[in-house]
Formats: C-alpha cells, structure tokens, sequence
C-alpha cells in the first residue's frame, strides 16, 4: 500500500445521502464491511441515482465518517454527495457539508487484502495530508471515495485507488 498522489479540490455544498451508522453497528473486526454488502445486495446506489446529482461530484460512492455531538460521538455514512436541495428517498438520511477544500490521497494497494481500509491507511494518507501544510479537524468529515474507474479497474497487478479524503480547516 501506498499513496501516489496527494493533492487539494473544491467542493461546492451538498447533501450527503445515504445510511448512517454509528459505533454501535460495528461489526466483529471494527467494520462496516456488511452494510456494504447489503448496500449492494439491495441495490441501495441504483435508488440514490435518482437524486438530484451534481456533475463530476455525485458519480462515486462514499464511506463518509465524522465525530458528531449526538449518540456515541461517531457516525459512518454509506452513500454519496447530492445537490443541497436534493430530496433524500425513503429509508435514507440525508445531512448538508457547506462547501469546502478537501485534502485528497490517492492511496494505491490490494482492496481484497483489507489493507486499504486499515487505520494505517487513514493515517498514513493524514500524515500526507499534514506533510502539505494542509489542517484538518478531528471532528470535520472525512471520506472515503471510490471512483469509477480508479477503485473500479484493476491494474495488471490487481490493485486500484481509493481517495482518501478530509474536509480542511480554512486558513
């Protein structure tokens, strides 16, 4: 595993859309590996595709993540970044992020290997964040992004690129 780019984008406002788990939902090992596997067993992103979309923001799926102030303090979303005015369809939360410059690593590796989604590879892409000179909140919106075609499309050695993303603290 490792990061082959880093690098700063814009994103205007949006509406997350999607599940919303918390601490309390973890699974065996720490995850939340089987609500994905539920997301697309029940076609959870072919319903979100009727959201209102914003072009070049709204095509990827996201693992986003944030310390809240309700419950147990963490929250896990499973969904993707939709218009503000954007209508959430039954059975999904929604939440607005007013826009803001995210931090981006392109984190290069096995995603069968688990090696992608470790707390390593959160914190080696924040030190790569950090090493920029960019600042992030502990309690801002962090995300995982999986881009059609970098997570989608094995290279010949069978990895792909998962974004790893943080909202940054302006300056």
């Amino acid at each position: 595993m490792e990061i082959i780019k880093v690098y700063k984008e814009s994103l205007p406002n949006v509406k997350l859309i999607g599940k919303r788990y918390t601490n309390k939902d973890r699974d065996e090992s720490g995850t939340f590996a089987s609500y994905w596997q539920q997301c697309f067993r029940e076609g959870w992103f072919d319903i979100l595709k009727q959201c209102k979309s914003i072009p070049e923001v709204s095509n990827d799926y996201l693992g986003a993540m944030h310390m809240s102030d309700d419950g147990d303090g963490f929250e896990y979303w499973i969904g993707g970044f939709y218009t503000p005015d954007a209508e959430a369809p039954d059975g999904f939360d929604a939440v607005e992020i007013p826009a803001g410059d995210v931090g981006v690593c392109w984190l290069y590796g096995n995603d069968k290997s688990g090696e992608l989604y470790s707390m390593e590879a959160s914190d080696l892409s924040m030190a790569a964040i950090t090493e920029q000179g960019w600042k992030f909140s502990e309690k801002g919106w962090f995300f995982e992004r999986y881009n059609n075609p970098r997570f989608t499309a094995l290279d010949e050695k069978g990895n792909v690129i998962l974004d790893i993303c943080a909202y940054l603290v302006c300056k």
